[in-house]
């Protein structure tokens, strides 16, 4: 299998450098992948014979530009080189998200399908702007789309849905899909921290960013939440749909009180059936030990899933970082060699 990867960034690297690492497993699962493309927007890597994973993550490791790199790098090699050769199977797009137009990431995605090129992506923007067209385009063209990565990451969230409650209405979809404004919430609940004295120590740890607005403003949760719908609840919703509240106004009181009802808030993020109308919500609630979400601590997600016919689900866990990030990628990589249709 012919791989282009566009878009390296923390979670490419850390994707190249895995398919290195996991050369072992990849071969009994009767995978020989090849890397012909490395590109970001500055230039690329490409080698019809294959790229040599090893040695391109330690040419990286010292700063160099991949059109610097030694053995087929060059600044003229782009997106476009991928069409015009025709020699991948599989175009892994990470790309850096924008939520306004999804670009570049959605005409690299489109462009791919349109080749009859397998498509899996890290990237929110094009998914959360248009899932539904995107893989209607896969389907006409006979190829895969997978997005597993864009909500929760190592959290099997899309695959849970799509496989597991395959044949059920989804009545509603609930999750804790932040592991940053969970970690800074616990801390609270915990310790009696401030809500700005748990948000720093998150920083220290290197769980938030120093810029954490989308996370506790919970713009990560309604992304989330909003991929989440449209693909297992087959909508077309934007973000316009979703009433966001995040956790800043949050207080130590608050979560003292919580603690003596015998309950935690949550940033959930829920879309639900209410009165025959799809309302999609994210905000702080207080949930008891009924509640399967309560038990969710630390940076951890989860998602729950309410059907007509297969009950209940709840999928937690899944690590968080540019590793679990970038094995999510390979997941869908594995599964599409699979068989799995993703795109029907």
């Amino acid at each position: 299998m012919k791989l282009a990867v566009v878009g390296f960034g923390g979670v490419g690297k850390a994707f190249v450098e895995l398919l290195s690492n996991k050369r072992s497993y990849l071969h009994r699962e009767g995978l020989d992948i090849e890397v012909n493309y490395v590109i970001n927007s500055r230039g690329g890597v490409y080698a019809p014979d294959g790229i040599d994973c090893e040695a391109l993550i330690e040419f990286s490791k010292a700063g160099s530009g991949l059109a610097q790199y030694k053995d087929g790098g060059s600044g003229n090699i782009t997106f476009d080189s991928v069409l015009h050769n025709k020699d991948v199977d599989v175009l892994v797009e990470m790309t850096p998200t924008n939520k306004e137009t999804g670009e570049p990431g959605m005409t690299y995605i489109k462009s791919a399908l349109e080749s009859g090129i397998h498509v899996i992506t890290s990237n929110k923007g094009p998914v959360m702007l248009a899932y539904n067209k995107l893989n209607k385009l896969a389907a006409e063209y006979g190829v895969q789309l997978g997005v597993g990565c864009t909500s929760g990451g190592a959290l099997p969230t899309v695959n849970g849905g799509l496989v597991d409650m395959a044949g059920s209405e989804i009545l509603s979809i609930e999750g804790v899909l932040n592991g940053t404004t969970n970690f800074i919430l616990d801390e609270m609940e915990q310790k009696g921290s401030s809500y700005h004295d748990a948000l720093k120590r998150a920083v220290k740890l290197g769980i938030a960013e120093t810029d954490p607005t989308l996370d506790v403003e919970g713009w990560d949760t309604a992304g989330k939440l909003l991929i989440l719908t449209n693909i297992i609840m087959n909508q077309e919703k934007t973000m316009e749909a979703v009433s966001v509240e995040g956790i800043t106004g949050i207080t130590p009181l608050q979560t003292e009180e919580a603690k003596k009802e015998g309950k935690k808030y949550k940033l959930v993020g829920r879309t639900a059936k209410v009165d025959g109308r799809l309302q999609m919500t994210v905000r702080p609630e207080k949930l008891d030990k009924s509640h399967p979400l309560y038990w969710i601590d630390g940076r951890n997600k989860a998602v729950r899933y309410v059907s007509d016919t297969l009950g209940d689900l709840t999928i937690s866990g899944g690590a968080s970082g540019v590793i679990p990030a970038a094995a999510s990628v390979m997941r869908d990589l594995v599964n599409i060699h699979r068989g799995y249709r993703y795109s029907r």
